[in-house]
This record gives C-alpha cells, structure tokens and sequence, in this order.
C-alpha cells in the first residue's frame, strides 16, 4: 500500500523546489529516519541504494581509496557471493590480500581466528551477521572490539601512519528478525537488503558510521545521498523499504 501510494501522490523529484518536488523530499526524510530506527542510529548515516549487493560494493571497493596503503581484508569462508567475489576481484585486479576465516561446524567464526588474522595493514573485516543458509548468528560485536584492540596495538610499533581498523557486516538475514543496533555490533558498516524484510528487489541500505573515512562513490554526478550516489532517488522504493523497516520495529517491540 505504501509503495502504491507513492507511485500515485508523492512522485515528484525530491531535488526540486516546487510543491511535489518537497513532497518527495519529506517522504525520503521519513523513510530515512524509519530504516535508522530500525538500526538504532542517525538519520544521516542511512545511504540508500539498489540492494545488498551494492551496498557490499560500495564497501569493500570503497577501501580502495579510502586505505590505499593497507590492502588487506578479513572475511568469513561462509559470506555471500557478493562478498566473496568482490574480495576476488579486489585481489586479482588491485592487489589485495584476502584471508578467509573458516568456520566450525555450526558456522561460526572464532574471535581468536579473526584476532590472529589481524595484521598492520588490515584496512577491513567483513563477516555477516546472520548465515543465509543456516541461520548462524556471528559473534560480531565481540569480533569488533577484540579486532580492533589487536590493531591498536600493531599500530603502536608501526611507523607508516596506517589508519585504523574497519568492520563492515552484511546484516541481510537479520534484520527484522532479531534487534540489530549498529552501536552493540560495534560497526562502522552495516548492509541492509529490502526483499529480506518484505521491502521490494531492488533497494536496500548501507550504515556508515557518522565521521568514518569517506567512501568513494560508485557513481559520479549531482550530489544525491550525501554525494555518495549520483541519481534521483527512488522514492515508491525507498519508502517502501522505510515501511517495512517501521513494521519490522513494531514486530520486535510487540515480540521482545
């Protein structure tokens, strides 16, 4: 209903001044702030985009020149293709090192694994939050705050000016259905995916944690979303995703 109703009312360009235009603007506003809600952060950490897979992408090739120095990540032998295949193409075109976490037989990573990966030019760990498969919750709060203290200290003996560790989490799987609060998982990235939560193909959300290093943009051209993506927006999309996300709260507040 939410995204038919936008088609039909509110589909003016949120970047124009005139009456539809502003009306297009508020209902980003709104959808905005919902889907920060449902992560407990602010409005303007929340980047629309196409889906999961974007939002991956944008991440990962982001340290490109976000990290030019430290060319290595730390992943999961159990994330999505859209993880694993651009830790492939980050290697085999930009000389990047992946190291690859495996996984008991429940699924699950070992913090001890992760902090012993960790190295001075570790620039990101990605590691999803729920399994698409299994369903396996990662520890990843615990991964954060162990990770980044064995950075810490690596850092104190090297000379080269490296910039801290990065966490970024596909949280696809887990969203809506358990609380994810970007503060408790301690992460400066968080993938959200629309169709996980009954939000339409085709729109999803990336957090970015407000004063991490800015990502380089995938798309150049006017500066919609913070100047991150370059585009109209997708407004019946993203208020779409907005509702599903305030649905998927008043579920978790109702079901604790």
């Amino acid at each position: 209903a939410a995204l038919t109703q936008c088609l039909e009312e509110t589909y003016g360009n949120p970047s124009s001044t005139h009456k539809l235009g502003q009306a297009a603007k508020a209902a980003l506003t709104t959808a905005r702030a919902q889907v920060a809600a449902l992560l407990c952060c602010p409005s303007d950490a929340i980047l629309f985009v196409s889906g999961g897979t974007e939002s991956i992408n944008y991440v990962l090739k982001g340290m490109l020149a976000s990290h030019p120095e430290q060319r290595h990540i730390i992943t999961s032998a159990v994330e999505h293709v859209a993880v694993s295949a651009t830790c492939a193409f980050l290697a085999e075109t930009h000389g990047f090192e992946i190291t690859t976490i495996p996984v008991d037989e429940l699924g699950r990573v070992s913090v001890a694994d992760v902090v012993a990966a960790v190295r001075p030019n570790t620039c990101l760990i990605t590691i999803m939050h729920a399994n698409n498969e299994v369903g396996t919750i990662q520890p990843i709060g615990a991964v954060a705050a162990a990770a980044r203290a064995q950075h810490a200290t690596l850092l104190q003996d090297d000379t080269r000016g490296l910039s801290p560790l990065l966490i970024h989490s596909d949280a696809s799987q887990s969203i809506g259905k358990i609380p994810v609060h970007v503060d408790a998982l301690a992460v400066d990235f968080l993938t959200v995916a629309g169709h996980k939560l009954y939000a339409p193909k085709g729109v999803g959300a990336l957090y970015i944690r407000p004063g991490t290093r800015p990502l380089q943009t995938l798309m150049h051209g006017a500066g919609h979303e913070n100047g991150l993506r370059a585009g109209t927006e997708n407004i019946p999309y993203a208020v779409a995703l907005g509702t599903a996300c305030a649905l998927a709260q008043a579920s978790l507040d109702s079901n604790p």
